[in-house]
């Protein structure tokens, strides 16, 4: 079982080849393939390796599948007695990535 821990715009994933990620908005088009380097931990059928912070020589590539809008956060305000209050509505622009391969050692 062969897998590595990522690190895409702050956030960690552990990943696997097939495996569907969502994360937030990259740049890249739709179809279009990526390369990330920010590994930081890979198990192999050899072992395990980890990175300080990390791995040299190895990446995983990813196709982006497609660019969406996450589910509406509410946010409200509210002073009470003062009749002020403010709804705001919030919708994070995320990405889905379908991992193609792990390369490197």
């Amino acid at each position: 079982m062969k897998y590595a821990l990522i690190q895409i715009g702050g956030h960690q994933f552990r990943v696997q080849e097939g495996d569907r990620v969502v994360v937030h908005r990259l740049s890249t088009p739709e179809g279009e393939t990526v390369s990330l380097d920010r590994v930081l931990a890979l198990r192999t059928e050899k072992g395990f390796q980890t990175g300080k912070p990390t791995l040299d020589g190895v990446r995983v590539v990813a196709r982006v599948v497609r660019h969406f809008k996450g589910k509406k956060v509410l946010v409200f305000h509210f002073k009470r007695r003062k009749n002020v209050h403010k709804l705001r509505g919030h919708r994070q622009p995320l990405t889905e990535l379908e991992i193609l391969q792990i390369e490197g050692s």
